[in-house]
This record gives structure tokens, C-alpha cells and sequence, in this order.
């Protein structure tokens, strides 16, 4: 614990690049980083160091060349979050629209660069099997110091996923807020306010309070007691949660058992509720009923697996951070996408070969796979298959104690390259392995590891039939 808190006060301190290092580490990619360390750097999401108002009112007159007041009828000084190189606060335009503010610190993008040219040069040197990642998330990371760009990138992914039926209202999996394009420029960005919470403070508070639901029932008995009892052990203490199906069937038996409730007292509220000394019944909402933890993960890779597979128009820093629920008061839980300042694109050829690769390691095709990365661009100095195959599970699929032999993922990625030294990874594929590092990250947090291949087949055997290829 101490040495987490060193790290972090050390981050905080040089901030920059390294506030996405601590990020990655919050994420837990790669399953690598211990509860501790995810924990302490939990706050790197949306809680670092911010601006004074003052800065920050600065930085919207200059952009806008105008009052603020001229431009919001109300702007909170309060930021509701800070991130790497900017911050957060709620504003309302002259309309009365409720929107979110993006203000960029000032110098912010010259201390990144700073910092990423100091990495790359540490990692030519020490561990070179990083610096072809590092270079393509440099590239990327550059895109994020134009919140112009930004908002048109936000804007051309919610336009393809609202007219895939998948981004909308509360009845579509998930939630993209609309940016105001003829407000933003350079360092501010102006968008639709998402009403919720980060995805994994709901889910955590979600399990603490079933078990606590649990744990204090005195009514319970019998076999609906042991399967509650059953599905949060496995909850806590397994590898993997219960499936979608498992939590909906709970779900269903406890939606029964709360409108029952209701009626009851319904009816005593309206027969003897009303006496002196008697009271009236509280009713129970649908907020009190679980959320369908593994229903979400799944949802999340529908999502990613749609803009990278059907679009090739994705967000590759798609971290825990940018991931809200919503409409857990209403007891309608929904994703809520934010932030797509490293938006990547790939071309139909570049899409179309990756869903092969997608499907070949669903598959388990060894050697497809290999035939696949080696037309991809993959150069390695022996050009071992093993390595190969390995190096695509572990950067497109899956990361799990078989597979990486027990070590930590960075340690084993070292190992690969120390057996058979690569000399070329295929760039246009490095944003499409983060965010699928990202998503399987997610997963193992709150115990619903994936095979990000297998959530994926479908789709990509979908494009692949479309297009005449299968």
C-alpha cells in the first residue's frame, strides 16, 4: 500500500504522460497490476491535480474571444473532473441545454511530448519490445491536443453507432453524448451531458449492496436463499461471475418478489396504513434490483467490436474512466461512452483482415492465424509460429495464468520477444489491441473475463459474409 501511494504521489507530481501510465495501471490491462495498485490509482479516472476557475474562465474567453456569461448562461467554477490535460464542469447554454465543458491546461501539450520522447528513449534502450506500441500511442495521444478534431471524431462515431440501432435512448446499449460543433475549438469542447456514474462504482457498489441485501435477510430459506447465497460466492470469490442468463434469472426471481412486496403494501397503505400508530409501507424500486454485471461487459464488447469490425472508426482509449452507467435510479442500467480524443481509423482491406484474425484465434487456427499475421506486416527475427500465435492471443484475445505461464503480461511479452526479437508489429492493428486490452482489463476487475475473439466472431463473420469473403 505504501509503495502504491509513492507511485501515485510521484505521478501526481510529474503529471503529463506518466497521469496515463497511472491510468493504464487503474484499468488493470493485462490483468497485470495488484487490487492495490488498481485502487490507489482509481483516482488518475477523473481525480487529478485541476486549474483554479480563474485559469480556466481565461482559457474559454481567449478561445471564444468573448465573456463567458455571452456564451453559457451558467458555468459551475467547480470542475466535476480533471484528467491528464484538462478538465471537466458543467455549464448550461442560452437555450437552457445542460452540457459539459472540456477546458485544455495550458503548455499541456508540450509537457507530453516532453514525456514521451523520455520514455521512448528509456525503452529503446532498456525494453525495445515496447517501442513500436509506444511510437503508434504517441501518434495517437498527439490527436488529443485539438478538441476540435475531438468533437468531430465524437461526432462520426455516434453517427455510426446511432444508425446501427446500438447508440440512443435508454431501450439501445448505450449512450454517446452529442458534441455542440460550432462551440468548440482548440482547447474547449462543449457536449451533451451523460446523467451518470463511473461503470465500475456502480458495479461495486451494486455487489456490496446484494450482499449486504443478503446477508441481513431474516426471511430467505430454502433453495432461493442457497442459489442468492451461491451466486454471490461466485461473484466474489471465482474467476469468472455469474453469466448474463444466471444474473437475469435472479434478477427475474427478485423483480417478482418486489412487486409482490408492492402490492402488499399497496394494500395496507390503503386499508389500515392510514390509522394513527399503523403507518404507511414503503414501496421498493427497481433500483434495488442487481445489475446485470456480465450483461454490460458483453454489451461494451458488442460496441468496440462493432466500430472496429462494421466502422473501422474506433475509440482506442475506451479505459474505465470513460465509461459511466446510467439510468441505475430508474432500474434501467445503460453505458455511457465519453472522451474519444484517440479515435483510430482503419481501411476496409485493414478491417477486412483483421475480422479473418479476429475469427482464425476464436477459432483456435494456429495456423491460419499465423498466415494472417505474417500477410498483416508481423516480422519477428526467427519467425517461430509459437511466437506468433502467442504474441496475436495475448495482444487481440485474451490474457489468462495458462497462457502467459504465470507471469506478469509486460514480463511475458519480454519473454516472447527475448526468444524470437520482433522486428515489426503491425501498426494499423495497435489501437485495436489496446482497446481490446483495455475492454479485458474491465473484465477481470469485476470478474467477468472475456475472449475478446470469441465476443467478436459473430461480427466479424457477419462483414466477412457481406463483403463475399466467407
Amino acid at each position: 500500500e505504501e509503495t502504491s501511494k509513492a507511485g501515485l504521489d510521484k505521478i501526481m507530481e510529474l503529471q503529463g504522460f506518466y497521469i496515463k501510465s497511472g491510468q493504464m495501471c487503474a484499468a488493470n490491462i493485462g490483468n497485470a497490476f495488484p487490487k492495490i495498485w488498481q485502487d490507489t490509482m482509481s483516482v488518475l479516472q477523473d481525480e487529478c491535480p485541476s486549474q483554479p476557475y480563474e485559469v480556466v474562465k481565461s482559457i474559454v474567453e481567449s478561445e471564444y474571444g468573448k465573456s463567458i456569461h455571452d456564451v453559457f448562461e451558467t458555468f459551475e467554477e467547480k470542475p466535476i473532473g480533471a484528467a491528464s490535460i484538462g478538465q471537466v464542469h458543467r455549464a448550461t447554454l442560452k437555450d437552457g441545454s445542460c452540457v459539459v465543458v472540456k477546458v485544455m491546461y495550458p503548455g499541456v501539450e508540450d509537457v507530453f511530448r516532453g514525456d514521451v520522447r523520455t520514455i521512448k528513449m528509456f525503452a529503446q534502450v532498456a525494453q525495445p519490445v515496447h517501442v513500436p506500441p509506444l511510437i503508434e500511442i504517441e501518434k495517437q495521444f498527439m490527436t488529443e491536443f485539438d478538441y476540435r478534431r475531438e468533437a468531430e471524431q465524437l461526432d462520426k462515431v455516434r453517427t455510426n453507432m446511432m444508425a446501427a440501432n446500438i447508440c440512443g435512448d435508454s431501450t439501445r446499449l448505450c449512450a454517446i453524448p452529442k458534441p455542440y460543433l460550432d462551440l468548440c475549438n482548440k482547447r474547449v469542447l462543449v457536449m451533451e451531458e451523460l446523467k451518470g456514474n463511473k461503470l465500475v462504482e456502480e458495479l461495486k457498489r451494486d455487489i456490496e449492496r446484494q450482499m449486504a441485501r443478503v446477508s441481513n435477510s431474516l426471511e430467505k430459506f430454502g433453495d432461493e436463499k442457497k442459489m442468492e447465497e451461491s451466486f454471490l460466492k461466485e461473484f466474489v470469490s471465482g474467476e469468472n461471475g455469474p453469466t448474463a442468463e444466471q444474473y437475469e434469472t435472479l434478477i427475474k426471481l427478485l423483480d417478482a418478489k418486489r412487486r409482490i412486496s408492492n402490492l402488499y403494501a399497496k394494500l395496507h397503505n390503503a386499508t389500515i396504513g392510514w390509522l394513527p400508530g399503523v403507518g404507511a409501507k414503503d414501496y421498493i424500486g427497481k433500483n434495488s434490483l442487481p445489475i446485470n454485471h456480465a450483461k454490460l461487459i458483453d454489451d461494451l464488447l458488442e460496441v468496440h467490436g462493432h466500430q472496429i469490425l462494421v466502422d473501422g472508426c474506433f475509440n482506442g482509449d475506451c479505459h474505465p474512466g470513460n465509461i459511466l452507467l446510467l439510468g441505475v435510479e430508474e432500474g434501467k442500467p445503460q453505458l455511457g461512452l465519453i472522451d474519444y480524443g484517440q479515435v483510430k481509423t482503419i481501411t476496409k482491406e485493414e478491417r477486412l483482415q483483421f475480422c479473418k484474425i479476429i475469427i482464425a484465434l476464436a477459432d483456435d487456427d494456429k495456423e491460419n492465424t499465423v498466415s494472417l499475421l505474417k500477410e498483416a506486416g508481423f516480422k519477428s527475427q526467427k519467425m517461430d509460429p509459437e511466437h506468433i500465435y502467442k504474441f496475436a492471443k495475448v495482444s487481440y484475445d485474451e490474457d489468462n495464468e495458462e497462457l502467459l505461464e504465470g507471469k506478469h503480461i509486460q514480463v511475458y511479452m519480454e519473454h516472447l520477444h527475448d526468444n524470437d526479437p520482433v522486428d515489426h508489429i503491425p501498426q494499423q492493428y495497435i489501437m485495436a489491441s489496446r482497446a481490446s486490452i483495455l475492454l479485458r482489463g474491465l473484465g477481470h476487475a469485476v470478474h467477468q473475463s472475456r475472449s475478446v475473439a470469441k465476443a467478436w466472431r459473430s461480427i466479424a463473420e457477419k462483414v466477412l459474409k457481406e463483403e463475399g469473403l466467407l
